[in-house]
C-alpha cells in the first residue's frame, strides 16, 4: 500500500484499502477557525440539537479577522469566542497565527492520525506524515456531530525530488515548478506523496509549505513520510514520539502510483504570473517587473525559516525606493523566535512594516494592497482579487526571490543577490 492507503487504512479500521474503494474513516482531530467554524457550525447544531462528538478533538483557531478592523469582523470574531465559551472548548487559539502553522506548533499533529479541518490548505498536516485535508461546513457538520466522514480512497501521485537545492532555492520553488509542469488540476482528487532526497532534507517548515500547496495541485491530501527531522521538530515543540511512532508510515517500495520525477540541482527560482499558481515562469524568462510591495506572509510565506530566508537576503541593505516591504509572521511563536535571534531587527532595519499575525492579505484582509499594485508575494495563492484588491497584478514566490526583489524594486533573481 502506499502511505495515504496506510493512514486511511487504520482510520477505517481495516488492515487494507484499495484506490476508489469508498470507506468510513473515525476522525483524530477537527480544526476550523473563525471563518470556517462557530458562524456556520453554530446554527446548524442548534437547529440539529446535536453535540459535539468528543470536545477535545476540535481545534478552533482564530485567525482570518484578527485584528478585528470592521464591525463585520467585530461579529464574525464575538460569534466564535462566545460559541468556544459556551461549548467550554479545550483547544482555543485565539489570535496567536495562521491556523495551519499554529496546529503543528501547539503540539496537535503527530503521524498516523486523520484529521479534517475547515480550510482549504488544511493538507499542510500532511508534512507530519498525517492524513489531512479540507472539508466545507455541511461535512464539518457531519464530523462534529459523528465523529466520522466517508472517504474515496485516492490514487497516490509521487512526486520524486532527485539532487540538492542550490543556495537561494526552496520549497516554494519546487512547488511552483510541480505547478508550472501539471497544472492546477494535475492531482486532482488523488494522494501525493512528496519523497526524494531532495525531499527528505527539507525542514519542516520547508515540508509544511510543500504539503499544504498540494491544495493549489488539486489534491486531496499532501504527504511526507515521516523521519527523524519529523521526531525532532515535534519534540521541541512537545510532542515526544517513540520509535513505533514513525514505523510503518511509510509506503512500500511496489505500491502503485504514478511517478514524476524532478531534479532539485537544476531548478531556478521560480514564479507565477497573475493570476494562477500554474502561470509558471524562471525568474530568468520574466522582461524587467517593477514592483510596489513585496510581501513575506502567509502560511507558505512567512513561517521562521521563510523568515530567516528573506532576512539571509536583505542583512545590512535597504528595500528600493518607491517599495513597500511588507512582513506577517505566520504566527507569534515565529515572530518571538525570529525577535530573539535578530532576525526580526534585520527584516527592519532593511524598510520592512511589522504586520499582525494572522491570514492578513493572503485572504484579502486588512486592506494593505492598493488598487492598480503590482505586488511579489509569498502567499500560495494568486487569483485576481485574492489579496483584496481586483486591479492589482500579483506575482507569486519565494520568501528569498521576494526579498530580492524589494532591494532592486523588480522582480529579481535571488541569485544574483547572494552572489
Amino acid at each position: 500500500m502506499t502511505l495515504a492507503q496506510k493512514l486511511v487504512a487504520r482510520a477505517a479500521g481495516r488492515d487494507h484499502v484499495v484506490p476508489g474503494e469508498i470507506v468510513t474513516c473515525r476522525v483524530d482531530l477537527a480544526m476550523f477557525h473563525d471563518s470556517s467554524g462557530p458562524r456556520r457550525l453554530k446554527p446548524m447544531l442548534e437547529q440539529l440539537g446535536a453535540p459535539i462528538w468528543d470536545k477535545k478533538r476540535v481545534v478552533l483557531v482564530i485567525d482570518h479577522y484578527v485584528p478585528e478592523a470592521d464591525d463585520e469582523s467585530r461579529r464574525i470574531v464575538k460569534i466564535a469566542r462566545d460559541w468556544a465559551a459556551e461549548q467550554q472548548l479545550p483547544h482555543v487559539h485565539d489570535g496567536q497565527g495562521i491556523c495551519h502553522v499554529v496546529l503543528p506548533q501547539a503540539g496537535h499533529l503527530r503521524p498516523g492520525l486523520f484529521c479534517v479541518g475547515g480550510d482549504s490548505h488544511s493538507p499542510t498536516g500532511g508534512a507530519f506524515g498525517a492524513y489531512m485535508f479540507g472539508i466545507g461546513s455541511t461535512e464539518m457538520l457531519g464530523v462534529v456531530t459523528t465523529g466520522e466522514i466517508w472517504l474515496q480512497v485516492p490514487h497516490t501521485l509521487f512526486l520524486q525530488w532527485d539532487g540538492a537545492l542550490a543556495p537561494g532555492l526552496s520549497a516554494k520553488d519546487m512547488m511552483l515548478a510541480m505547478l508550472g509542469r501539471l497544472g492546477m488540476s494535475g492531482g486532482q482528487y488523488q494522494a501525493l506523496e512528496f519523497c526524494g532526497e531532495a525531499v527528505r532534507a527539507l525542514t519542516m517548515p520547508e515540508r509544511m509549505t510543500m504539503a499544504n500547496m498540494s491544495a493549489e495541485l488539486g489534491a486531496q491530501t499532501g504527504l511526507v513520510a515521516p523521519d527523524a527531522t519529523t521526531a525532532n521538530w515535534l519534540a521541541a515543540h512537545g510532542v515526544q514520539l517513540e520509535a513505533r511512532d514513525l514505523e510503518g508510515w511509510q509506503g512500500d517500495a511496489d505500491a502503485p502510483g504514478v511517478r514524476h520525477v524532478f531534479d532539485a540541482s537544476t531548478l531556478a527560482p521560480q514564479v507565477a504570473l497573475p493570476h494562477s499558481p500554474a502561470n509558471v515562469r524562471e525568474v530568468t524568462a520574466l522582461p524587467r517587473t517593477r514592483i510596489d510591495v513585496a510581501y513575506i506572509g502567509a502560511c507558505t510565506g512567512a513561517k521562521i525559516d521563510d523568515l530567516r530566508a528573506a532576512a539571509r537576503v536583505l542583512a545590512g541593505q535597504r528595500v528600493g525606493e518607491g517599495v513597500k516591504l511588507l512582513v506577517a509572521p505566520a504566527s507569534l511563536k515565529d515572530r518571538a523566535t525570529a525577535e530573539a535571534e535578530g532576525t526580526m531587527q534585520l527584516l527592519l532595519d532593511a524598510g520592512a512594516t511589522l504586520l499582525p499575525s494572522a491570514c492578513g492579505a493572503c485572504a484579502g484582509y486588512g486592506g494593505v494592497i492598493d488598487e492598480g499594485a503590482t505586488v511579489i508575494s509569498s502567499t500560495a495563492r494568486n487569483f485576481k482579487g485574492r489579496m483584496g484588491a481586483a486591479t492589482a497584478q500579483v506575482y507569486l514566490a519565494s520568501p528569498f526571490t521576494v526579498a530580492a526583489s524589494a532591494l532592486s524594486g523588480h522582480i529579481t533573481d535571488v541569485r544574483e543577490v547572494l552572489a
